[in-house]
C-alpha cells in the first residue's frame, strides 16, 4: 500500500509544470505553444532567459529528488524507490493538471538518477556538460546522460536487477520523448544553444 501511495504522490509532484506556471506568470503565455513547444528548462531559456530557466531547472530536478526522498521516508525497498522516481518522470512528461502534455523529463530524471546512483550520475553529468559546451546541442547531452548513467550503474554499481530495470525504463521514456530531437539530429536540423530560430 505504501508503494502505491508513493507512486501516486510521486506522479502528482512530477506533474507540476514549473516552466508552464512561471511562463504563464511572467509572459501570460503557454510555453507549450511557443519556442520548441516543450515544457522544460531549455525552452524556458529560449522564451524567458537565463534566470527563469535556471529556476525551472532546479525546481524540476527537485521533483525527482522529492519523489525518492518520500519513497525512502516510507521505508520502501530500493526497487520501489526507483519506481517512484520513474513515476515522477512520467508525471512531468504526461501531467494530469495540463492535459497530459508536458516536457521531456530530463531535469526530473537528473534528480532521480543522482539520488539513486549518485556516483554514476555525477560521472555522466560531468561528461554531459562538456558535450553540451562543445557541441552546443542540449539534446545530445541529454541523450548521453539518459543512457550513460544507467550503463555506468551496470558496470560500476551493485544495484539489483529491479532497480536497473526501473532506471532503464526512465532512459527509454526519455529517448521516446526525444524522438523529434533524434530525427532532427540525424537530418542536421537540430537547433543549437544561442540560435534564435525555434525548433519546429
Amino acid at each position: 500500500m505504501l508503494t502505491v501511495v508513493s507512486v501516486i504522490v510521486s506522479y502528482l509532484i512530477g506533474a507540476i509544470s514549473f516552466s508552464y506556471l512561471i511562463t504563464k506568470k511572467i509572459k501570460k503565455i503557454d510555453i507549450r505553444k511557443t519556442g520548441s513547444g516543450n515544457a522544460g528548462a531549455t525552452n524556458t531559456l529560449r522564451v524567458l532567459g537565463v534566470g527563469p530557466a535556471i529556476g525551472v531547472l532546479i525546481l524540476d530536478v527537485m521533483k525527482g529528488v522529492a519523489a525518492v526522498l518520500i519513497a525512502r521516508s516510507f521505508g520502501l525497498t530500493d526497487w520501489a524507490v526507483a519506481l517512484s522516481g520513474l513515476f515522477a518522470v512520467i508525471g512531468h512528461d504526461f501531467p494530469v493538471y495540463y492535459g497530459f502534455k508536458g516536457g521531456k523529463g530530463v531535469a526530473t530524471t537528473i534528480g532521480v538518477f543522482f539520488m539513486i546512483m549518485p556516483f554514476d550520475a555525477l560521472m555522466a553529468g560531468i561528461i554531459t556538460i562538456l558535450i553540451i559546451v562543445i557541441s552546443r546541442f542540449v539534446s545530445v547531452g541529454s541523450l548521453f546522460f539518459l543512457l550513460f548513467t544507467p550503463v555506468l550503474g551496470c558496470i560500476l554499481g551493485n544495484y539489483s536487477p529491479a532497480v536497473l530495470a526501473a532506471v532503464f525504463l526512465i532512459t527509454a521514456l526519455g529517448y521516446y520523448q526525444h524522438r523529434g530531437n533524434i530525427t532532427r539530429l540525424l537530418h542536421g536540423k537540430e537547433n543549437k544553444i544561442g540560435r534564435k530560430k525555434s525548433q519546429a
